[in-house]
This record gives structure tokens, sequence and C-alpha cells, in this order.
């Protein structure tokens, strides 16, 4: 009697014919899905660095798949898409200015401030950088009697950026006094105009003294670096601040280079009473509109001389130093009335070579 196999299982053949199949079937699929990852992510060449395709997604998230991966295969862009890539800016030349650059140049002084120390040179100065047609070197170069060997590139370099319009101008006071100046400035450009502030020759030595004595408070008396013998009236003119207001005496190597037409002498006493006047004055010498008047100062009771009401920098009032205006050490009036009588010849002869009066006596 044949027997029947259980009711609900295969032959033991037909179990490993359908496992055979599963085996291949899997395989299969998993070397389709290999041979497209590597089509896919390769492109036939070395992958890209760290690229990856995004797997499967359902449709619904198709949108922002697309929005947030990037193609397989190729690296980032370096720029957004549509934007040329922005060049690495040029270094800036060694010693150029930061931000745009400034308008005008540098140009050699057409204006010099010349002298004298104690006189008032830098009143001078600060006043008529208020024109809008005057540029100004703050401080002194002193070129011509102390850097003359660094070349006139050199000096250059140290002036303000002017426009065509402008003068240039500098104050260097020790220049009236040097021997080789005028010869220099005039080799530098023989239309240079020169200004020199004077002032009663006795009141600028002890105004000279008494700034020297704040700095070096051993220094010998006044009368006594005035006077070889005082007894016998004997002044020592090789003591600096004697020999600076003989006016006379130095003026004669400047007239040997220039007429007196380019030489502009400003009253220090003028200054003090009438700054506009004196300002005005100025002001036509260098040709250009009389801009600073009386609106422009006031004076100022504690320093005894007039400020500007408007500085050139700031807009606001403004006195010069604490340097300026000091009250000068007191002097027998014997050595004063000394020393009157010494300058009185060098003052008259002075006053004939300028044809101006300055009422020193």
């Amino acid at each position: 009697m044949a027997h029947r196999a259980p009711s609900g299982r295969a032959p033991a053949p037909s179990r490993r014919l359908a496992r055979g199949v599963l085996v291949l079937f899997t395989l299969s699929l998993s070397c389709s899905y290999l041979c497209y990852s590597l089509l896919c992510c390769c492109g036939g060449g070395p992958p890209a660095p760290r690229a990856r395709c995004a797997p499967p997604r359902p449709a619904a998230a198709a949108k922002k798949l697309l929005q947030k991966s990037r193609p397989c295969g190729r690296p980032p862009p370096a720029q957004p898409p549509g934007r040329p890539p922005e060049p690495e800016p040029p270094p800036p030349p060694a010693g150029s200015p930061p931000g745009p650059a400034r308008p005008g140049a540098k140009r050699l002084p057409q204006a010099i401030v010349v002298g004298v120390k104690k006189g008032g040179t830098r009143a001078v100065l600060e006043f008529i950088r208020v024109h809008p047609d005057v540029r100004a070197l703050g401080t002194e170069p002193h070129f011509f009697d102390r850097n003359y060997d660094r070349g006139l590139e050199w000096y250059r370099s140290l002036m303000p950026r002017t426009l065509d319009s402008q003068i240039t101008v500098e104050k260097t006071p020790s220049y009236f006094v040097t021997k080789e100046a005028p010869r220099r400035i005039f080799n530098m450009s023989r239309d240079t105009k020169l200004i020199v502030v004077v002032r009663n020759p006795v009141t600028r030595a002890i105004s000279d003294y008494t700034q020297t004595l704040s700095k070096k408070p051993d220094i010998p008396t006044f009368e006594g670096l005035s006077f070889r013998n005082r007894t016998l009236g004997l002044v020592d003119t090789s003591w600096n601040a004697i020999r600076i207001g003989m006016y006379a005496v130095h003026l004669e190597s400047w007239l040997q280079y220039f007429p007196l037409s380019q030489i502009h002498f400003v009253s220090g006493e003028k200054l003090i009473t009438d700054p506009a006047g004196e300002m005005g004055k100025v002001q036509d010498f260098l040709g250009i509109k009389r801009v600073i008047t009386d609106k422009h100062f006031y004076f100022n009771k504690t320093k005894g001389f007039p400020c500007l009401k408007k500085s050139e920098s700031s807009g606001l009032p403004r006195c010069l130093g604490k340097s300026k205006g000091r009250t000068h050490v007191q002097i027998d009036p014997e050595v004063i009335e000394q020393l009157r009588d010494f300058y009185r010849p060098y003052n008259i002869k002075f006053y004939e070579t300028v044809g101006q009066d300055f009422r020193w006596e």
C-alpha cells in the first residue's frame, strides 16, 4: 500500500531548488545596485572627495531632496551659481596710506616765514592757516640750516598736500640769522616770498632769555650774558639772544639774493594790537583775497595777545600754546636802557633799509 507525504510540506529537492533561486535573485539584485552605485557616484573616474549619492527617498520628499543635495561626482562650486569668482585684491604697495587717495600734491613752499625767533612767527603761521587758499606745515623743518644735506625731495615730502590754487607755507625762524639760508632758498626758487616778523630787539632778547630760563634754570643772569663789561657798556654780541636783534646786519645777506619787494616785514607789536590789520597786509603780500578779518580774533586778557575764534583744524576757539605769552623775567631798567642805546643805530639803519618805522625808540 502506497504512502503519502505529510500535507503542507514540499519534497526535499523542491526546497533546495527554491533556496537556490532565492540566493541567485539576491546576488543579482546586489550586483545591479552595486553597478548602479559605481556608475552614478564615480562617473567612470576616480571618486570626488567625500561625494555621496543621496539614498532613495519617498516621492513626497523629491523636491526637498533636489534643493538640499548636490549632484554626485562633482565638487562643490567655489561661488554661487551665476556669479563669477572674485579675485583676491592685490596687496597695497609698501608705505601707501590706507583709504582713498587724497587730492592735491606735495609742493615746495612758495612762501617761508624766515624769522625772527620770539618775534611772533607762530602767531602769523596759525593765523594764516585759517585762509582756505593757504596750507602750512605745522612743525619747523629746519631744512635750510640743519637738514640741507637731506635734499629737496626730503623737504618736499614734509609739506602738506595742496591744490593748484593753494599756497604752501613753512616757518623756521632761525633761517633769518643763518648765513647760508638766503642762497639756498634762492637756489630752490628765486620767486620765493619771504616773511619776517620783527619786534623791539630788547623785548625780543628778554623773551628769548625767559624761554631759555624755563628749560635751563641754572643759566647765568640776563645781565651777565648781555654784557662783556657792563661798566663800560660793552654788549656781548656773540650771545645769540643779543645778535638776533641786529636786524640790519642779517638783512644784508638776504638783499644779496632777494629784492625788498619779495620780503614782507610784520610788526610783532601791531600783531598784538591789530592782528587783522597786520594779517591783511600779509594776505596782500601773498596775493590772496583778504579772508582773515576782525571777526576771526578776540583778545585773551590772561595771555595778553589775540586768539583765534576758530582754528584751522577744529573750528573751535584756539589760543597759542602755554609757551606763548609767559611772563618775562624782571630786568634792571638801567640794563634795558643800555641795550636800547646799543640797538638804536641798528634800528635806524633797519628802518631806512625797509622804508618802515617800527617806533622802537
